[in-house]
């Protein structure tokens, strides 16, 4: 009975703390720079950003990591303390959550992706990645006497007109996991070896580095994402902020004067990320020099070439899983008239195309 009672007492001791040691920062919060002892604040905010303390619930045998600031990839166990931020995911292969309408201390949410992001999942695509990882709110990570957000440290700001020509080459695609960052870390590597001073953005998707890092193994001098400007997820923003932060990005990257800007949009034109909308604005438009579309089959590939044209920003190459073999790709060069590039079978096709785009514009 004795130890029954020193147990509760020392529990409601730690209800009380104002500080606690986190084993496990994410990489959402990165810019923050955080301790791994905290001081944590009661008063919680339901805002995207929004910055907290938790605790691991459960086990889990798949989609269990969480990624570290450094990029390094941390399994999670029952009971590890992290730090996490609020954001919206819409995954055609994840997740599915929002923001929780409200917060207190000791409530039950989820860990959305392996950035970071958290809130009250909804729906989950159980055969891919199991059941959402549930995780206890501690508190709210406390900075300057008030819950912190990682807009406090953002990089960038949204801006509404650029104000630069930095030429862009953009991959977009018809889904996540459609070759997307593959394709733009093969291009980023062979422009590079050629001489060419390249920048890296991710503009859409849930806040995670790992694309980012992968740019950067091929030779990218920065790298931003919308995590930089403040912001963990860009799901189900407004189509005008979402341009804003991309025009942020864009015109951060160009202080430094790269030859060019590497742009990945994560998730596929018609997710629920902004991709459209950023596609759509004629400004972005006029700096995009290179347009690689990127499909899983030659549907989905018709479909893609046929929706940007449309927008007004015509596909140039074509990658991803619809060209891992010559099948996929006469039936490309047949329906579209257009150039494939394999980026696991790489020909200098399309690099002839990039070489031409630039002579043109130089001379003009």
């Amino acid at each position: 009975m004795l130890k029954r009672c020193i147990v509760f007492k020392h529990l409601r001791k730690l209800k009380k703390m104002t500080k606690i040691q986190i084993d496990k920062i994410a990489s959402v919060t990165k810019n923050l720079d955080l301790s791994h002892h905290v001081k944590l604040t009661n008063t919680l905010s339901c805002d995207m950003g929004s910055v907290l303390a938790v605790e691991v619930l459960e086990d889990k045998n798949i989609y269990n990591e969480l990624e570290l600031p450094s990029g390094r990839m941390s399994k999670l166990k029952k009971g590890d303390i992290l730090a996490v931020a609020l954001g919206n995911r819409m995954a055609l292969q994840g997740f599915v959550g929002h923001l929780p309408k409200s917060l207190e201390v000791d409530d039950i949410i989820h860990l959305l992706n392996f950035g970071g992001v958290t809130g009250v999942c909804t729906s989950a695509n159980v055969k891919e990645v199991g059941e959402p990882l549930r995780v206890r709110v501690l508190g709210g990570i406390e900075r300057k006497g008030k819950q912190a957000n990682i807009n406090d440290a953002a990089k960038f700001k949204p801006l509404d007109v650029m104000d630069n020509d930095i030429p862009l080459i953009i991959t977009t695609g018809t889904s996540m996991d459609s070759g997307k960052t593959t394709v733009a870390i093969e291009i980023t590597k062979t422009l590079t070896r050629i001489g060419m001073k390249l920048a890296g953005a991710k503009l859409t998707g849930v806040g995670a580095q790992r694309d980012l890092f992968k740019m950067y193994d091929y030779g990218i001098s920065e790298g931003v994402s919308f995590v930089d400007c403040g912001i963990t997820s860009t799901a189900k923003m407004p189509d005008k902020q979402m341009v804003a932060v991309a025009k942020g990005a864009i015109q951060h990257l160009s202080k430094n004067k790269p030859d060019a800007i590497i742009v990945e949009f994560g998730d596929g034109l018609m997710g629920k990320y902004g991709v459209d909308a950023i596609l759509r604005d004629k400004q972005i438009q006029a700096n995009v020099r290179l347009h690689i579309g990127c499909a899983r089959d030659p549907v989905g590939a018709i479909g893609l070439a046929n929706v940007c044209a449309e927008i007004g920003l015509p596909i140039d190459v074509m990658s991803g899983p619809v060209t891992d073999n010559q099948v996929g790709q006469d039936i490309l060069r047949e329906k579209l008239d257009i150039l494939t590039y394999n980026a696991f079978k790489p020909n200098n096709e399309w690099l002839d195309l990039v070489i031409a785009r630039w002579a043109v514009q130089y001379a003009a």
